[in-house]
């Protein structure tokens, strides 16, 4: 049986993003602009799905991608509410690291940055998570789906979905291109950006 389509959105952009600070799993709010992406994707949302019954709803836990779910389906003329929550796809977690820069982290933590880009997928930031251990829920959330989903996540997650679905070397899923303002869309025929 072929796998349902996903629509998936990372969320809206932050004033952290702009600022170049590591979110992982710091509850950090949306902010103008990221409102403008959310509208623009919910928007594009409306037009590849049309109606949007049976469709399946789910964001992460976090606000910045619950805010940006609700603005998404107002796009849609949907209820804010009708969505459901799933932690395996909060960020990865940045651990000690959440809150800094990389201009931070290269100044204070040279050794632990070096060795990261030598291994970006396997690297463990101190009190968090890497790649390879997000990705196995980003697998076992995947696995579950039923039917036609929409998703709103994280940078990190879009980049380990895409990575599993086209079947990507481990080192190139964290080079992976994560835009807030597309909806990367997972059919029978295609996987891109939307």
């Amino acid at each position: 049986m072929p796998r349902p389509d996903i629509y998936f959105i990372r969320h809206g952009e932050t004033d952290w993003n702009r600022e170049g600070r590591l979110q992982g799993q710091m509850d950090i709010p949306i902010n103008t602009r990221g409102r403008g992406q959310a509208l623009r994707n919910g928007d594009m949302l409306a037009t590849l799905i049309g109606e949007a019954t049976g469709v399946d709803f789910v964001s992460s836990p976090l606000a910045r991608t619950r805010q940006t779910m609700e603005i998404v389906r107002a796009a849609m003329d949907l209820p804010a509410e009708g969505y459901r929550l799933d932690a395996r796809l909060r960020e990865l977690a940045f651990g000690d690291w959440e809150g800094r820069t990389w201009s931070d982290l290269k100044r204070d933590c040279r050794e632990a940055v070096r060795h990261r880009r030598g291994d970006i997928f396997n690297f463990v930031p101190p009190g968090g998570e890497s790649y390879a251990e997000a990705i196995r829920r980003v697998a076992d959330w995947l696995s579950g789906i039923e039917r036609t989903t929409v998703a709103v996540a994280h940078g990190g997650i879009m980049r380990c979905l895409i990575g599993l679905v086209r079947g990507l070397d481990e080192h190139e899923i964290p080079l992976l291109e994560c835009p807030q303002d597309r909806v990367l869309m997972i059919t029978a025929e295609t996987v891109g950006l939307v």
